[in-house]
């Protein structure tokens, strides 16, 4: 579905692009709390393999 077609009306249309807003922010936010995950674990991974544990 796009908000260009000419069968959506205005409120149809503002609808449209506020759910697409809020699943943008959502997965902005999964994304960002990946990319903070994988950097935890990787600095974990290095701590331990440093300090000589295995």
């Amino acid at each position: 579905m796009n908000p260009n077609d000419d069968h959506l009306s205005p409120a149809e249309s503002e609808a449209y692009r506020a759910r697409q807003r809020a699943r943008s922010k959502v997965l902005g936010l999964i994304l960002g709390a990946l990319a903070v995950l994988f950097f935890a674990i990787t600095i974990a991974k290095m701590s331990v393999h440093a300090s000589g544990q295995m």
